[in-house]
């Protein structure tokens, strides 16, 4: 009830706002017909116009109210929602007002021959009023949706710059934005009710701590996580977390001997007996080596690996059929950057080789599973080539050899273990290998890659790990 009335306030005083100074002179008209005084003409006119001005200072400046309390962000968002669409019925109502209303004063007022009069004035600016007020509404409006939304990527910011000038385009591209906004505060609406819901349960408090272990090209810096916003989620509801810190571009031995360090560093630290891994990518390759041939596995309660290339990647097939001379000086490049990075042992050409089917073969051969250890894993993928530009490449190239993969793993690559399934959503953009990790820190339709890992270390915590 109180969202109606408060939209038919709006719809009320929206059009009487933006034609002020033209109910002005036509109140005062009236008033004068039934000999009201002058004094109190004017204050009833004054306190009309306040409260009307009152009302558009408080949808200028104030953030949408949320008794969910989603967080100033979103409320400041939503906000820019509803002053979008106060601009365009504000436009609407003024068309009408001009067809409408205009002649039919022109006519009563007699100014159809004599556009001398100052009524004639009072009309044209009116209308330059009304509609500099509608714009205003739809500038604030756009102006909120476009730093504040987070499902506005950066190609449709741009898109929206580049139609705002074409008539009809840039309302098509307007709505959408509008649309985009709604379906992300819903989202994270739902989210904050969740938590609210969960604040007790702490459904993420396995026995044993996390370690989450990064692939190939990154490491676990301080003002950049590899895994965006999972880990405060997971912390949310009562994870332990560790990170794996090792190189981004070391071999599968040497980053497996990091990830026994740190094993070990976690153990001492938190008098725990083992650690539920978590891995992405070549991680899972480094993870597996740690538990098979560095005599982890009395450590290591599970292992979950995310789009790990257990069976290698076609692609990379393909990459190390470059002239050698070539793939050495690209692999050189490399090693010099990330040795900036902190990798003190980068050696892009091996790393990048233990991609390749041939060389997870024989990997695989030296790391078998160890009894005791459980072994899970997930894939995701992408459902088209333009689902995710940069992979756009690799994921045409994987797709005819291998079928589903996510732009870099293939489904059937990424199983090992006991396999739990494929990760997309029920819409046409698909997950990619970075989406799994939330590299973009991106929502996406169907698809709640936080939720979806407190829900893998939930079924960890029930399985007793």
């Amino acid at each position: 009830m109180r969202k109606w009335l408060y939209r038919l306030l709006l719809a009320v005083c929206l059009p009487m706002g933006g034609n002020l100074l033209l109910l002005w002179r036509l109140l005062d008209e009236a008033l004068v017909r039934r000999h009201i005084s002058a004094m109190f003409r004017w204050s009833l006119l004054m306190s009309a116009a306040f409260l009307l001005l009152l009302l558009a200072l408080y949808l200028h400046v104030t953030p949408a109210w949320d008794r969910v309390k989603t967080g100033l962000r979103l409320r400041v968002m939503r906000r820019g929602r509803t002053l979008v669409y106060c601009g365009l019925y504000a436009l609407t109502a003024q068309t009408l007002v001009f067809i409408r209303v205009y002649p039919a004063l022109l006519t009563s007022w007699g100014l159809l021959e004599d556009a001398g009069q100052w009524e004639t004035g009072i009309l044209i600016v009116n209308g330059i009023l009304a509609v500099a007020v509608a714009f205003l509404y739809l500038a604030n409006g756009v102006i909120r949706i476009f730093f504040t939304s987070r499902r506005l990527s950066v190609w449709r910011r741009v898109a929206m710059l580049l139609t705002m000038w074409i008539p009809l385009v840039n309302l098509v591209v307007l709505l959408y934005a509008c649309r985009l906004v709604e379906e992300e505060y819903g989202f994270e609406r739902d989210k904050v009710l969740l938590r609210t819901l969960r604040v007790d349960s702490r459904i993420c408090a396995t026995h044993y701590p996390l370690l989450l272990v990064h692939g190939v090209g990154f490491r676990d810096l301080r003002y950049f996580n590899y895994w965006g916003r999972i880990p405060r989620e997971l912390m949310r509801n009562g994870a332990v977390i560790f990170y794996g810190n090792q190189e981004a571009f070391g071999t599968v031995v040497y980053n497996g001997e990091d990830i026994k360090k740190k094993i070990l560093e976690i153990l001492r630290e938190t008098g725990s007996e083992k650690v539920n891994i978590i891995a992405h990518s070549k991680g899972g390759l480094d993870a597996r080596y740690a538990i098979s041939k560095l005599g982890m596995a009395p450590y290591v309660a599970s292992l979950t690996t995310m789009s790990t290339p257990h069976r290698g990647c076609r692609f990379v097939d393909y990459a190390c059929r470059l002239p050698e001379w070539l793939y050495r000086f690209i692999a050189g490049c490399f090693d010099r950057t990330f040795r900036k990075f902190g990798d003190r042992n980068p050696d892009f050409y091996t790393a990048t080789r233990q991609f390749s089917t041939e060389e997870t073969r024989r990997l695989n051969e030296e790391m078998p599973d160890i009894p005791g250890v459980y072994y899970q894993s997930y894939a995701s993928r992408m459902k088209h080539a333009w689902s995710h530009l940069l992979l756009s490449v690799p994921y045409c190239m994987i797709k005819p050899l291998e079928g589903e993969n996510d732009g870099l793993v293939s489904v059937a690559s990424a199983k090992w273990g006991d396999f739990r399934g494929v990760i997309s959503n029920t819409y046409t953009r698909g997950i990619s290998h970075g989406d799994i990790i939330d590299l973009k820190r991106e929502d996406y339709k169907g698809f709640d890659v936080t939720e979806t890992y407190v829900q893998i270390v939930a079924e960890l915590k029930d399985r007793g790990f």
